[in-house]
């Protein structure tokens, strides 16, 4: 037998065993590692069904499933009992983990309540429009507010910005945009206020007829402006104010001064002549006309 051919295939051999050995090896190595123990996963609570703001859960809205324990949601719960008979206060998805920042407090109440923050207030003020949408508006929106009305103390109608930046929470009844974002026609809205915002809101809607205008949620810019009085609107310039009626003077009281005696009469004439006598000067009275 040819010498080279068995060297050929001696080599062959010994390559084939290395590479069979590293194979092998490989093979063993990802047998070796360790599966997910069972024990090491825990529960989780997660919703059946989209949650939407303002509904109260209840059993048949949330399940049980096995999670790994290192992937555990950080404030998600394991026991169904923990989240019954609370309101969600942000939107829950499907099969998403329940955690407790999308919850208010057990007892807190229903509806719009439990998504008011602390130390804020939610008025519903009624409207006919909402600039250049025609009174379509959703729930997250932010809206400006004007009032137009009759200032005091002024001979013409006025429209001025009173509040700006205002949340919208809710548009009607309705306190979320529906799956496909379609707007909502509603003769009432709900804005997120301070308490003194919420006076007023409620003193403008009152003394005047509200419209909202709708702005960028991105844009937090405060405008100033001056209002706008019903004679700019034609041209005619701005109407000053009314000037107020001065309260009359109180009448000081008149204190009766005695009369002061006459002054008496001059003393009369008295005439006098001058005599030069030589060197000498003298003065000579003469006696008074008066005199007989």
């Amino acid at each position: 037998m040819d010498r080279r051919f068995i060297t050929v295939l001696g080599v062959s051999l010994v390559f084939a065993l290395l590479v069979s050995s590293v194979f092998y090896q490989m093979t063993a190595r990802s047998g070796s590692v360790k599966k997910a123990d069972p024990t090491d996963q825990k529960d989780v609570v997660v919703s059946t069904r989209p949650l939407g703001v303002g509904v109260m859960i209840k059993p048949a809205d949330v399940k049980i499933v096995k999670v790994p324990a290192d992937a555990f949601p950080k404030g998600a719960f394991s026991k169904v009992e923990d989240v019954l008979d609370r309101p969600v206060i942000s939107n829950v998805l499907l099969e998403e983990p329940v955690i407790e920042g999308r919850l208010a407090t057990k007892g807190s109440g229903l509806g719009l309540a439990p998504t008011i923050p602390v130390g804020m207030r939610a008025v519903t003020v009624r409207v006919n429009d909402v600039a250049s949408v025609a009174g379509f508006v959703l729930p997250g929106m932010k809206v400006d507010v004007l009032v137009t009305g009759h200032p005091p103390n002024s001979d013409g109608e006025m429209t001025t910005t009173v509040l700006q930046n205002m949340l919208v929470l809710s548009a009607g009844q309705t306190m979320q945009p529906d799956a496909r974002g379609q707007a909502i026609q509603a003769p009432t809205v709900t804005l997120l206020v301070t308490p003194e915002q919420a006076e007023t809101l409620t003193l403008a809607g009152r003394d005047g007829s509200i419209q909202l205008v709708l702005r960028n949620s991105s844009d937090g810019v405060i405008e100033k402006t001056p209002g706008r009085f019903l004679a700019e609107l034609y041209g005619t310039g701005r109407r000053p104010e009314a000037p107020k009626a001065a309260a009359a003077p109180r009448p000081k009281p008149v204190v009766t001064a005695q009369a002061a005696p006459p002054p008496p009469p001059p003393p009369p004439a008295v005439d006098q002549i001058v005599v030069i006598r030589g060197t000498t000067r003298t003065v000579e009275t003469l006696p008074s006309r008066s005199n007989p």
